[in-house]
């Protein structure tokens, strides 16, 4: 019988847990040939997620959790769940049910019927979503994908199913602030996606909200291209030739008719055009070299304050 780790990142969702596991362990138990570990991953929550995950926990053998020491956000959470998973097939999913737990299955024949290596989900509408948040995901990935050498799917979600060998894999990269949609596509390996329509929250609300989506975004670019570098040459560059042209042409300019008074209204706008452009690039090289300075810290990417997995509790 081949073993699953079902991981899932939890940050104040003590409205869903109870009804999370519920409605997984009903759809993973018609599922045979598998055993289930469900290993959730409590994000530093300020409510009582983590009172909910322990009272499952002590109900449940299959069910293992870690507690981190604060919040560090849910990539440290995906990282943690991976890390210390030892099932044959490792899936990570949300506890707000935006994920259909129904998927599973299918993923599950996908990797050993069909051969893949990993089976991921894929949102194909974004009903009841924001019309801002919906555009600037649409915009995402276009901009990353023009950019990047790794194409990242159109809304690819973190709902996906690995082996262990891509798990691995996945667990190789070294890095310490991770993008973990660009990890995935990165380290190659077949994979199948399956298309789902979005899903309403049933209770609670969701913890992203523009800005920090704004900044997982940057994050994601900045990550896996280096064409915001190359962009601010290329700016730097049509600048200074259109200086130069317009030197040219002022020079031409004073030859023919003589001495002129530059206005003052083109002077400030070619100061502040100019400027402009230096402080974009500045704050593009300050990108990456903030994550450079991050990385060379070698922080851990995660603190566990409280778990029930027996390696864990050995390395406090």
């Amino acid at each position: 019988m081949k073993t699953v780790d079902l991981i899932v990142p939890c940050y104040n969702e003590s409205e869903m847990i109870d009804l999370f596991y519920e409605k997984t362990a009903q759809v993973v138990s018609q599922i045979d040939g598998y055993s289930f570990t469900f290993i959730f991953v409590d994000d530093g929550s300020t409510d009582d997620t983590l009172k909910k995950i322990k009272a499952l926990a002590a109900a449940h053998e299959h069910v293992k959790y870690i507690s981190f020491s604060r919040n560090f956000k849910k990539e440290a959470a995906m990282y943690a769940g991976l890390k210390t998973s030892t099932g044959d097939r490792v899936a990570i999913i949300d506890a707000d049910l935006q994920h259909p737990p129904e998927l599973i299955e299918p993923m599950l024949k996908a990797i050993d019927e069909e051969g893949y290596d990993s089976c991921s989900a894929r949102r194909v509408s974004r009903e009841g979503e924001p019309k801002l948040r919906s555009a600037f995901a649409r915009l995402f990935y276009k901009l990353i994908n023009s950019m990047s050498e790794v194409e990242i799917v159109d809304g690819a979600v973190d709902f996906r199913m690995m082996t262990r060998q891509m798990v691995n894999a996945v667990l190789s990269l070294p890095e310490v602030q991770r993008f973990s949609k660009g990890i995935f596509c990165w380290v190659g390996f077949n994979t199948k996606w399956i298309e789902f329509k979005n899903i309403e929250r049933v209770a609670g609300e969701s913890r992203w909200s523009f800005w920090s989506l704004l900044r997982y975004a940057i994050d994601g670019i900045t990550a896996f291209t280096t064409f915001p570098l190359r962009l601010a040459t290329i700016f730097g560059t049509i600048v200074s030739l259109s200086a130069f042209i317009y030197l040219i042409a002022e020079l031409i300019k004073t030859l023919i008719f003589g001495s002129t008074v530059s206005g003052y209204p083109s002077t400030i706008i070619i100061m502040l055009f100019i400027g402009g452009i230096i402080i974009m690039a500045l704050g593009i090289i300050g990108e990456y070299l903030a994550r450079m300075y991050m990385e060379t810290k070698r922080r851990p990417i995660f603190i566990t304050r409280d778990t029930n997995i027996e390696d864990l509790q050995n390395d406090k």
